[in-house]
């Protein structure tokens, strides 16, 4: 399963209502929330900020909003192009400037649904998409005399989004690949003679 790496945009013009399509990564129903208030205020002006999203490793946490268009017209189509795209971790959003003509509820459920489907082609077109790697995220306090030599073997894991917070100890946070996570806590608690005891976040 690959999984969107960057925002996506484009734009598509049906009879002189403005469609612009956006695919943004997405990991989480509570980022999925954030983003589109982002994506809202973003557009405060627009007619209508209609989005569906699929998520998880499985791409089996779904959502999707009509915004009020008419039930069915929006987040239905777009929702169905996402599922039949193979990829997950995406949220979707479609906002529409009125351009004063009425496209009828065949022709929105087409409009959405091409908005969909011509973003999703031009992140293909751009490699927007890489394979899904499981993380977890991770937590320990470390003493000063350890820093040196635990900072030594992250070099032979592949961590993301490290984060130090210098206190007493060393407050360290980061997420890691999920295979290699057993690995890493017997790693530092080894190396450190069983003074460091690496916490996993339990999502």
């Amino acid at each position: 399963m690959n999984a969107l790496s960057v925002r996506i945009v484009f734009e598509t013009v049906v009879k002189n209502s403005r469609f612009i399509a956006e695919l943004l990564p997405c990991s989480a129903q509570a980022q999925a929330r954030s983003l589109l208030k982002e994506q809202k205020m973003k557009y405060n002006d627009a007619s209508h900020v209609c989005h569906a999203f699929v998520i998880g490793a499985a791409a089996e946490i779904l959502g999707m909003s009509d915004a009020g268009e008419p039930p069915g017209t929006a987040g239905r189509p777009m929702l169905d192009v996402l599922k039949n795209c193979g990829c997950t971790n995406i949220l979707l959003t479609v906002t529409r400037y009125f351009g004063g003509t009425l496209l009828g509820t065949g022709g929105l459920v087409k409009a959405y649904s091409d908005s969909a489907k011509l973003v999703l082609e031009k992140a293909r077109e751009l490699n927007a998409f890489e394979e899904l790697v499981l993380k977890k995220e991770f937590s320990f306090a470390l003493p000063y005399k350890f820093y040196d030599t635990v900072k030594r073997c992250f070099a032979t894991f592949h961590i993301y989004d490290l984060a130090e917070v210098f206190q007493t100890n060393i407050n360290i946070n980061g997420r890691i690949r999920e295979d290699e996570a057993d690995l890493f806590a017997k790693h530092v608690f080894d190396i450190t003679g069983g003074a460091v005891v690496v916490e996993f976040l339990k999502l």
